[in-house]
């Protein structure tokens, strides 16, 4: 365990360290502002966090978690860093696990700033607290889901701009495009489809309902990531 958290601790540093990482933040902090100035102060709009929280920041995370998490792995592949982490005292499960939670733990921060947008609609009403952590914990766990399928990725190649593609490729294919292919089926492939996409389930806790079959969901695919990814470490240690 004590390896793990000076992992994630290093990779955790590693981003207040980076440029890159506050590029990515200072887009970030634009594309929330920008949407919930937008969505919420626009003429005859409901005073509320649920247009910036339905679909901006899924987008918004879609292209953002993909560009601070696929080099945490890409990054030791190209620099050659890769073979002493693997000759170290330490397992591929405990290398993806401190890179995930280094990363998680970043975006945890990120979602910190948002905490901003329900003090400013104080101002103009009351704000439904019981709703706002559900969207927080549907939040967290879409951030989850993304940084394990961005880490995934990063494990397969060590150019960062194909890292990067690939996740977007994905990760728009499991959150948007199989619930607008699902409307193309019927029965039994409707509802696989249905089951299969993000935002089916990240829409429930938009809508203040913390169902334990989406939380389900979101564990085990995030875990299914995480499992591929140290397969695919596995096998780079016999390359």
């Amino acid at each position: 365990m004590s390896t793990i958290c000076t992992m994630a601790r290093r990779e955790l540093g590693a981003y207040f360290l980076s440029p890159i990482a506050y590029a990515v933040i200072a887009i970030y902090l634009f594309a929330a502002g920008l949407a919930f100035g937008l969505g919420t102060f626009a003429n005859n709009a409901e005073a509320s966090l649920r247009y910036l929280f339905e679909f901006w920041m899924v987008l918004i995370l879609l292209f953002v978690l993909p560009m601070l998490t696929t080099r945490l792995i890409s990054d030791e592949l190209r620099s050659g860093t890769i073979e002493t982490l693997m000759t170290a005292p330490v397992s591929e499960s405990q290398i993806v696990i401190g890179k995930f939670l280094g990363a998680f733990a970043f975006y945890l921060i990120l979602l910190a700033t948002l905490l901003l947008y329900p003090i400013i609609l104080e101002i103009y009403g009351d704000v439904d607290y019981k709703l706002l952590f559900c969207n927080y914990i549907g939040l967290v766990l879409l951030g989850g889901l993304y940084i394990a399928t961005s880490l995934f990725f990063s494990a397969c190649t060590k150019h960062q701009v194909i890292a990067v593609l690939a996740s977007f490729l994905i990760l728009i294919l499991m959150t948007f495009a199989s619930q607008g292919l699902a409307q193309q089926f019927e029965g039994a492939g409707r509802a696989i489809l249905q089951q299969l996409s993000v935002r089916t389930h990240y829409m429930d806790f938009i809508r203040g309902m913390i169902d334990t079959n989406h939380v389900v969901f979101f564990l085990t695919t995030t875990g299914f990531f995480l499992f591929l990814t140290v397969k695919r470490l596995e096998m780079q240690r016999w390359q």
